[in-house]
């Protein structure tokens, strides 16, 4: 089911992606995003609302600002992805589809999702995720991140499909299209000097300079490798990147979980361990936000403590 919705998302965001120009781009317009942003969360939590209608769903979007007449013909944009790419649909049951997501407490039970995490990388034609996971008792029970944009295997033109449950092991295969899941596991990388990291592209979401620091410190000489969204999570989770630092930028900011739920436990169940900056698990019993940590370090497991006593050392906290 979560896989199922998912590819129904990612349908909505290739087609919407498709279509923006460089003309849009040059003139900063975001209407594509917003219209695949609603779009995706709309599709998925119809499917979440028909198999667990009593599951709460914690997601980024509400239905509100699109009911307005200023915003008329995005809603009328969504409306018309929906029904070309999934299911044919009246403009008010997708509104109300929009607002399952509007959860904000945290519950024993709830779907956490990020219809388009990455929307620069999504307005560049670049990497961008849509991240679903299920909560159970604080613990992430499913994690699935359709990556539509990075290729399953070297020279293959399909997205990717990573999925993971608890205790299951990570898997991974086509968005879409033929292709059987094949398990997949985190790098073996034992030297620092050795990984290869990867953050943010955008400096806001991620302290470069200091990333460089503790690089430094490592003895690392390749330079990072910057990717929007939780696709990172992905690459680190099939042994193709071997660190992930999402660094604190300022102190009064607490993670989304939305921006990392889906991701947490592919990296985990692939072998990977995944902390806050001080080597606290991810606390997702606090609603929508990581309250309770800061900053995300994610690693194959053997480099954790390495890279956590270097992010220590250059004063991140």
């Amino acid at each position: 089911m979560a896989i199922a919705a998912v590819r129904d998302a990612a349908r909505i965001c290739r087609s919407v992606q498709a279509g923006i120009t460089p003309e849009s781009l040059a003139k900063k317009d975001r209407s594509p995003v917003t219209v695949a942003d609603f779009g995706s969360q709309a599709v998925v939590c119809r499917v979440i609302g028909q198999s667990f209608p009593h599951d709460p769903i914690i997601a980024e979007e509400d239905s509100s600002a699109l009911q307005t007449e200023e915003n008329a013909p995005f809603l009328h944009r969504i409306h018309d992805e929906i029904c070309r790419e999934c299911v044919q649909a009246s403009k008010d049951e997708i509104c109300r589809w929009i607002d399952l997501g509007g959860a904000a407490d945290y519950s024993h039970r709830f779907w956490t999702l990020d219809p388009i995490d990455g929307t620069k990388g999504f307005l560049r034609g670049e990497q961008y995720a849509i991240s679903l996971a299920l909560i159970l008792e604080g613990q992430i029970e499913i994690g699935v991140l359709g990556c539509p944009n990075l290729p399953p295997a070297p020279g293959a033109d399909a997205g990717s499909l990573f999925y993971a449950v608890r205790g299951k092991g990570a898997w991974l295969q086509p968005l879409d299209g033929p292709g059987a899941p094949v398990q997949i596991h985190v790098s073996k990388t034992a030297d620092p000097a050795l990984a290869r990291f990867c953050e943010s592209v955008e400096s806001g979401h991620s302290a470069h300079d200091t990333s460089a620091e503790i690089a430094r410190t490592l003895g690392l000489t390749a330079p990072p490798v910057r990717m929007d969204s939780q696709a990172k999570y992905g690459v680190v989770a099939r042994g193709e990147a071997d660190a992930y630092l999402r660094l604190p930028t300022r102190a009064d900011y607490s993670e989304q979980i939305w921006d990392h739920a889906g991701g947490v436990l592919v990296v985990e169940e692939a072998g990977g361990r995944v902390t806050d900056v001080a080597g606290l698990p991810l606390d997702f019993t606090h609603g929508r936000q990581l309250k309770a940590n800061r900053g995300v370090i994610v690693t194959n497991g053997v480099l954790h403590e390495a890279i956590l006593a270097a992010v220590k050392e250059a004063g991140v906290k």
